[in-house]
């Protein structure tokens, strides 16, 4: 099992238990391909770095988790199409 972190950035101008629900549905998705989730990181709303879809600011949220290497590959494709995520970013983390 190799671990990974998967940092999103959330749409600031949803609910917050719209939020939380995302956040929950990426889990289970992780759970669903193999995976265990070992920590959530919230850093909570922050001003982003450029504009991205006429917004300023968005909520960051980082995922750690262990999982086969074909895992990465199918959460990337399911989060890639969710309308509450701005931007994403799955890595792979050193030993």
């Amino acid at each position: 099992m190799n671990k990974y972190e998967l940092a999103l950035v959330l749409n600031a101008k949803i609910e917050d238990d719209e939020r939380a629900a995302t956040v929950e549905k990426i889990k289970e998705m992780i759970a669903k391909f193999g995976g265990t989730v070992t920590n959530v990181d919230e850093w909570g709303k922050k001003r982003l770095a450029y504009e991205i879809q006429k917004m300023r600011e968005g909520y960051y949220y980082f995922i750690q988790f262990e999982a086969v290497s074909s895992c990465p590959a199918e959460i990337e494709q399911r989060v890639r199409i969710m309308e509450s995520v701005l931007r994403y970013l799955c890595v792979k983390q050193d030993a």
